[in-house]
């Protein structure tokens, strides 16, 4: 009879280790990357709504979600960029071109509404455009063209719109349409606007996407391996394209959105919207490493956002912990990602 040798006992221990509990929840963490923000943001909630139980009310929930939803829109087409491996910086200066297109052109031209909204998405689209083409064609790094591109189009923004706030009774017609999105809906108690169910449909639709379609598998996969990808057959550029391409047509909506939270097109607004529509992505489980993540995390990432900063208001804390707290969930929630990539089946 042979006699075990300190090899074979060590790799019983090691599969035993890998059969229990902690193996488990590792392989949850790697199959469904939201359930960890999912409990961080349980735990905001019920540890805001104890220090001040106002954050329970539906008023303040109600207000979280209309506040969610301007970076949260935002947030749909950096979960694209970031699932590619990509980054990009100049998505708040991109929605915000577009917006300021939508209301100057509808202010100033007398363009009616449709039409300026079609002159905003094709803006945002020819932005999306621009970086695609310099990352597919070019071959730059996505950071370095979006840094570059996000002062380009701050700086379009600027000369444009002449560093003017345009109102919504400059805007004629147009302004029905074009404030559409901030109207709100009663349900209950609980008040909504038509821009939170913009950005709900959007994480819908491209939740399915991404699961359901041939481009949304591409996605994925030039994420995950790019080379590996190319050699399956996946135009890996076309892709990439693409994804910057519908990014920008996103940014637009978000755009429009926008004009209808605060009832009127700044070239100022969403000084942070990029440093929030990453920590969104980052936070809801999307690996900055590309090819894992979904919308439904981002969509609780951004959630927790809005949460965190709401929270720390209710708690009568200084702003200055809003950015302590989010840089802490950051660090740790790309701690946690390195930690569930190391998952072994």
């Amino acid at each position: 009879m042979s006699t075990p040798t300190t090899t074979d006992a060590e790799a019983l221990i090691e599969n035993l280790d890998r059969k229990g509990p902690m193996h488990h929840f590792h392989h949850a963490l790697h199959k469904y990357p939201w359930i960890s923000p999912g409990l961080v943001l349980l735990v905001a909630v019920i540890i805001f709504g104890l220090i001040n139980h106002r954050f329970w009310a539906i008023s303040n929930l109600s207000l979280i979600t209309q506040q969610v939803s301007i970076v949260g829109a935002i947030a749909v087409a950096q979960t694209l960029v970031i699932l590619t491996a990509g980054i990009d910086l100049s998505v708040g200066a991109v929605a915000v071109l577009a917006s300021m297109v939508m209301a100057k052109t509808a202010a100033e031209q007398g363009v009616p509404g449709p039409l300026a909204l079609l002159l905003g998405f094709a803006v945002g689209a020819a932005a999306g455009a621009l970086n695609g083409f310099l990352i597919t064609r070019l071959k730059l790094p996505p950071f370095i063209v979006t840094l570059g591109t996000l002062s380009i189009f701050m700086a379009l923004t600027l000369i444009y719109a002449t560093g003017r706030t345009i109102n919504s009774d400059k805007m004629g017609d147009a302004a029905g349409i074009l404030l559409w999105l901030g109207h709100p809906i009663q349900v209950g108690g609980f008040k909504i606007t038509y821009g939170v169910v913009a950005m709900i449909l959007l994480y819908v639709l491209f939740s399915w996407v991404l699961k359901n379609t041939a481009w949304g598998k591409h996605v994925y996969a030039v994420g995950d391996d790019p080379a590996a990808a190319s050699l399956a057959g996946i135009r890996v550029n076309r892709v990439l394209f693409s994804v910057y391409l519908v990014g920008g047509i996103v940014l637009a909506i978000a755009g429009w959105i926008a004009i209808g939270r605060v009832g009127s097109a700044s070239p100022t607004i969403l000084p942070d919207a990029n440093l929030e529509s990453i920590t969104a992505v980052v936070i809801g489980g999307t690996s900055l490493f590309g090819g894992r993540g979904t919308m439904f995390g981002t969509l609780i990432g951004a959630i927790l956002v809005g949460v965190v900063s709401n929270g720390l208001v209710l708690a009568g804390l200084d702003q200055a912990y809003k950015v302590l707290a989010i840089g802490i969930l950051v660090i740790v929630s790309v701690a946690l990602d390195q930690w569930i990539r190391k998952v072994r089946s």
